[in-house]
């Protein structure tokens, strides 16, 4: 690696250059507390609420456009930001010259309290510059998903979602990103971070962000205790609510080899009943893959997950968040697992120069424990092309529609070739200490008839599979009827004749369609 050197980047019209403070401080603790920049607000402080939404701006990959992204500032820490470009509420417009997102705000009564305001303004910003560099303008409905990471107690979100509309009737006014995009050429010229300071608790703490692959194993060989931290969405937590210390820490973000999404060619196959359009190939998703990239690649393959990919977190979180970190971090109720696992997935485990595969499934051995070896990381997942015959849908029940923990997560999939069940993969978080197989249940409908009989089985063998646990998101036995019903759900959107709709299935279809006419 190189010699310490400062966090640097572009910040109100200039480059940064930040030393000495703690490596876990949070962008909202500089904005705030260093920067004086207090119109990002501190809500949760874990990621939930929005009130700190930012928008963080990096270069393509080659390096002639920069692209924003929406983020929470309270749970990203400082060294992540540098080489980046960081945008806030005061980069918007003034009381004099507002621009068109803060004018429909004010003009459609967007604001009450006005606390929360400045994270929906920062989004929405997000929103306007996406669609006007497309020509587009969103639905309703899409800018309520775009928006579900920002929280209100006051406005009841319509005249928010009106504002939405709203700002694309004025002449179009978009961020100057000719000087970022300088900026952040000027950046890259930089050596690879490291920085060092001290802890939040006095103790020397040391930040790595290497940029090549074998540099970043090497350096995880190195130092097998080393904290991992992709994108802060968890770890965040443990500092901001747990205080608790990190150690040495090597980011993940910056390794280009484990930012891209790949397709393996294998045989020319397509998947029928519009589950699929992966045509016999395989995608290879780096580890360091936004949440929001993977599970846009898995839903243009397979359209049945898209609902859970809308539900599997705020957009700000999508955004930071990665793939390789939902899978290495192994929550029982993670959303990651239960679709890869469906779907068939090999995880890429390294060490060194050293490679293996294992199928996720076999990745988790207890509670919160898996089977990385020192030294050893997540660099990608490769998901095969569901073949043909397959029906697979995925379902995610929590207490709030948007931006929750799930209680339960299923994802169903089944293979049939001439109406019977040829294999059978269902996949449940919530239900056990870790995402697994309901493999009773399986073989319950292996080698029959997919009828309701089959269905009836399985959702009986499901006993023999979980006991779950009580906690605060469910009861056991809310998860196993609901688990029950959902295999039930299954067949009903999955039967030779007359299957139902997936929509007509959904209670929160009914829900928007209310919001709709209200």
């Amino acid at each position: 690696m190189t010699d310490p050197r400062p966090i640097r980047f572009f910040h109100q019209g200039q480059l940064q250059a930040v030393t000495g403070l703690p490596p876990t401080t949070t962008v909202l603790q500089y904005l705030r507390e260093h920067a004086r920049c207090a119109g990002t607000k501190e809500g949760c402080a874990e990621g939930d609420c929005g009130a700190c939404t930012v928008l963080v701006g990096e270069l393509d990959a080659d390096g002639q456009a920069v692209g924003l992204r929406n983020v929470n500032a309270c749970i990203q820490f400082l060294p992540m930001l540098d080489g980046k470009a960081l945008l806030t509420v005061e980069d918007l417009g003034h009381s004099a010259d507002l621009n068109p997102v803060q004018q429909a705000l004010v003009d459609c009564h967007g604001s009450q309290c006005g606390f929360c305001t400045p994270g929906f303004a920062m989004t929405m910003q997000a929103i306007y510059e996406r669609h006007q560099a497309c020509g587009t303008r969103p639905e309703r409905q899409a800018l309520a998903d775009d928006l579900a990471g920002n929280l209100c107690r006051c406005t009841g979100y319509r005249p928010i979602l009106d504002a939405g509309e709203r700002m694309f009737d004025a002449p179009a006014r978009t961020i100057d990103r000719a000087p970022i995009v300088e900026a952040l050429r000027v950046l890259a010229e930089d050596p690879p971070l490291l920085y060092e300071a001290p802890s939040r608790t006095g103790s020397p703490q040391r930040v790595f962000a290497p940029r090549s692959i074998d540099e970043f194993a090497a350096l995880r060989e190195a130092m097998p205790q080393a904290r991992l931290v992709a994108g802060a969405t968890d770890v965040g937590l443990w500092v901001n609510k747990q205080q608790r210390e990190l150690g040495d820490v090597i980011l993940t973000g910056n390794v280009e080899e484990m930012r891209c999404i790949d397709t393996i060619a294998g045989q020319d196959t397509s998947v029928g009943n519009g589950n699929g359009n992966g045509h016999g190939t395989t995608l290879r998703i780096g580890a360091s893959v936004t949440l929001e990239d993977a599970w846009s690649a898995l839903t243009e393959r397979v359209p049945a997950l898209r609902e859970l990919w809308l539900r599997f977190a705020s957009p700000p979180v999508r955004h930071a968040g990665t793939l390789g970190g939902n899978i290495a971090n192994g929550s029982p109720i993670g959303d990651g697992a239960p679709a890869l696992i469906a779907l068939g997935a090999r995880i890429v485990l390294r060490r060194g120069a050293t490679q293996r595969m294992l199928p996720l499934e076999a990745f988790y051995l207890d509670y919160m424990k898996n089977a990385l070896e020192p030294g050893e990381f997540v660099e990608a997942l490769e998901v095969p092309s569901p073949p043909p015959g397959t029906r697979l849908r995925g379902y995610k029940l929590a207490k709030r529609y948007d931006s929750d923990i799930s209680a339960v997560c299923a994802v169903l999939s089944l293979r049939l070739e001439d109406g019977v069940v040829r294999d059978a993969r269902f996949a449940f978080g919530g239900m056990a200490a870790i995402v697994k197989r309901a493999a009773e249940a399986e073989a319950a409908v292996t080698g029959r008839a997919w009828d309701e009989a089959a269905s009836i089985a399985a959702a009986a063998a499901l006993k023999d599979d979980f006991k779950p646990m009580t906690d605060l998101r469910a009861s056991a036995s809310y998860r196993e009827r609901t688990a029950a019903n959902l295999i039930r759900r299954f067949w009903l959107e999955t039967r030779a004749n007359a299957p139902v709709a997936a929509e007509s299935a959904s209670v929160w279809q009914a829900v928007n369609l209310y919001r709709s006419v209200a």
